[in-house]
């Protein structure tokens, strides 16, 4: 192996120059981080001919939690709450914000002002969702490893509300990927005449 020195015209710090300890621990910092990128023992090997594998964002399924059943309603009434909060002021930008990637991708906030403009227009109390329990209509169904739905409604009266969700993990947690939510009127079940 063969050692390439590189001469600078520039000058050498004499002897007497000194950092401060911030910077002195900052240039420790950077080499050390420098040193662990460029060793290569990190090094993937690539053959000729070989194409390198795009690393994935996503952990291994072992790595995604199912969510209890109080981090499953948690999420769930957090959602209600942000499309609440969102139709009382107008602005979708904090639902988009908190959702997947790929929903922000799809929906703008002038386009979810469009999809909630007939919700927000009912004037419909969703935050009387948050006194109650969900009630699911099926179990929680895995629709792909990372992604997951779950149908159900808030029984109130005299309106109940409906939901429809999908959750994606992403960045580490469940994230909102998908959303129908819709006020359904209760029937009032007469007793048979006799």
């Amino acid at each position: 192996m063969r050692t390439v020195l590189i001469q600078s015209s520039m000058p050498r710090p004499s002897a007497s120059a000194c950092f401060s300890p911030s910077a002195l621990a900052a240039l420790i910092a950077f080499a050390l981080a420098l040193g662990s990128w460029t060793s290569p023992a990190s090094a993937q090997q690539v053959q000729p001919g070989q194409r390198l594998q795009n690393p994935s964002v996503q952990p291994p399924p072992s790595l995604r939690p199912t969510p209890s059943q109080l981090d499953l309603s948690r999420m769930i009434w957090s959602t209600v709450a942000a499309v609440d909060h969102a139709n009382r002021s107008g602005n979708y930008s904090v639902l988009r914000d908190i959702s997947a990637q790929a929903f922000q991708i799809n929906y703008n906030p002038a386009r979810l002002t469009e999809i909630f403009a007939g919700l927000r227009n009912s004037n419909i109390d969703l935050s009387t969702a948050l006194l109650v329990p969900p009630t699911y209509y099926e179990a929680p169904q895995m629709v792909r490893e990372d992604l997951f739905r779950v149908k159900g409604l808030f029984q109130l009266r005299p309106i109940s509300i409906t939901f429809d969700m999908f959750f994606q993990w992403e960045q580490g947690r469940w994230k909102l990927a998908g959303i129908d939510v819709q006020p359904a009127e209760m029937v009032a079940v007469q007793p048979p005449a006799r």
